[in-house]
């Protein structure tokens, strides 16, 4: 176990060199909106004149430590003990390399982790992990195991549905929130969800009730714009993004996203996919 405090912060840099990353570390950064508070812990990938690497910016009496890393599959689970009020608050992340690129991903609370492996199951729905059962362990993590195709974030299931030609859009984004990189569907099969409020000056989702409630001058800002909030999606065709290998998808898939949104941990990763 790796730890670090306010002496040992080149000795954290010890798991990450062993993963084949860089890491940089700092003070938290002040807020560019007033709405929105500082991060006790902020995590985030980076790119200078020699490539990629992590930046842990955190106050001084946050404490850190990897609890494992795994050299060969380039990834490492990382704790981060806040303190509040009378106990700490613990939040894990998973970082690692995924194809082309490093990335940070935190894990739900319910999921105390301490493992690569339990941190990779973690992230998956729930769905995918009841499904997994039925295939070997080591298979369990491999992008196309038989029960389902991973990209990135996004989990692809065979679904047996039929879909009028008309309900069907062409080249769509799939996105996961506000300023991530959106992976582009061939045709993509959207129902149910509720229609939300999305801005880049803002820090929350906002329902139609709340949008209607803000200032007329709120209402003017500009970028402001509706998206469709948890409905069931369904691609096929191909799948592609600027970080991840181009998919191919034969006949309708279910699109699932993994868990790292249902962590409080996520409001510490800067990192967006």
């Amino acid at each position: 176990m790796y730890v670090i405090s306010k002496t040992t912060e080149n000795l954290l840099a010890r798991p990450f060199l062993k993963m084949g990353a860089r890491v940089r570390f700092g003070e938290p950064e002040l807020p560019r909106w007033p709405a929105r508070e500082m991060r006790p812990i902020a995590l985030d990938v980076r790119n200078d004149r020699e490539g990629e690497y992590f930046l842990i910016r955190k106050r001084a009496d946050v404490s850190v430590e990897v609890l494992e890393v795994q050299p060969h599959d380039r990834h490492l689970v990382l704790l981060a003990r806040v303190p509040d009020g009378v106990k700490d608050v613990k939040s894990r992340f998973l970082l690692g390399h995924d194809e082309r690129h490093w990335f940070v991903a935190a894990i739900p609370e319910k999921n105390p982790v301490s493992t690569v492996m339990a941190a990779k199951q973690a992230l998956k729905p729930l769905t995918i992990r009841w499904r997994e059962h039925r295939i070997r362990n080591k298979n369990r993590n491999d992008r196309d195991n038989g029960v389902s195709i991973r990209q990135g974030e996004w989990f692809f299931v065979p679904a047996f549905i039929k879909v009028d030609g008309w309900l069907v859009r062409k080249h769509e984004p799939l996105v996961r929130g506000v300023g991530s990189k959106p992976h582009i569907c061939q045709e993509l099969y959207r129902t149910g969800g509720e229609t939300v409020y999305v801005n880049p000056g803002y820090n929350r989702v906002l329902t139609v009730a709340q949008y209607a409630r803000l200032s007329d001058s709120a209402r003017a800002l500009p970028g402001w714009r509706t998206m469709v909030r948890d409905p069931r999606v369904y691609v096929r065709g191909t799948v592609r993004h600027s970080d991840h290998k181009t998919i191919f998808l034969e006949g309708w898939h279910e699109v699932l996203m993994n868990t790292e949104t249902a962590a409080a941990a996520m409001r510490h990763v800067v990192f967006l996919d």
